[in-house]
């Protein structure tokens, strides 16, 4: 009798790639699951950092006074700031010649702050928003002699003389406005406080009042 016998004939490459794509699906889902699901120690945080010009209207020893400025550092999870800056008066500034480092000459003060900035950004995606910030730092007073040459279009200074360090904290709040993704404007107000001033007509009370501040943010938020 004629013998006969069954060949198998294995399925088309098609159904063998649709398991292996289906063995990938299930593989990746399980996975992404597992992911979600680590519980860690340590959060990882998103770390950027922006930089600021800053001009400040204020007063020392009941005098008006112009201080520009520039800070910056590390932003962390678009709430905190972290950074260094630095400030410095402008204008002269009339020392009373009373406290005159050079008796019968015209001295200006001139002041300096430098140290460490902390700032709280409060819903900073949203267009208008609230920063809370903190500088502590030192601050530097001295007398200058600064007089004009009517001859020619340049000023002379001499100087510092009486140069004094304070200890400065200066808390205050921004109301802040993105007006690009690069770029944010931020009035503010802060009260800057001196402690252990030393200098020649300048006390803490002289060195301590309110700052009204434009500042310009720069960077990646």
């Amino acid at each position: 009798m004629p013998s006969c016998s069954l060949v198998l004939v294995p399925k088309t490459t098609n159904t063998m790639k649709k398991t292996v794509i289906l063995i990938i699906t299930l593989f990746t889902a399980v996975l992404t699951y597992a992911q979600s699901d680590i519980q860690t120690v340590f959060k990882s945080s998103r770390v950027t950092g922006y930089g600021a010009i800053t001009n400040k209207f204020t007063s020392i020893r009941g005098d008006f006074a112009n201080m520009v400025g520039a800070y910056g550092g590390v932003f962390i999870d678009r709430k905190v700031m972290i950074g260094v800056g630095g400030f410095s008066t402008t204008n002269k500034i009339v020392v009373p010649a009373e406290f005159s480092s050079i008796p019968g000459v015209d001295m200006s003060y001139g002041y300096v702050q430098t140290g460490l900035i902390t700032e709280y950004v409060v819903a900073s995606n949203k267009p208008i928003h609230l920063v809370l910030s903190m500088f502590a730092g030192a601050g530097f007073s001295y007398q200058y002699e600064h007089w004009s040459n009517p001859n020619y279009d340049w000023n002379v200074t001499h100087g510092p003389y009486d140069q004094n360090w304070s200890f400065v904290m200066e808390p205050g709040a921004q109301v802040e406005i993105n007006l690009f993704r690069w770029m944010r404007l931020s009035p503010g107000v802060s009260y800057r406080r001196a402690y252990n001033s030393d200098g020649v007509g300048l006390s803490d009370s002289d060195l301590s009042d309110w700052n009204y501040s434009f500042t310009l943010k720069f960077g990646k938020f």
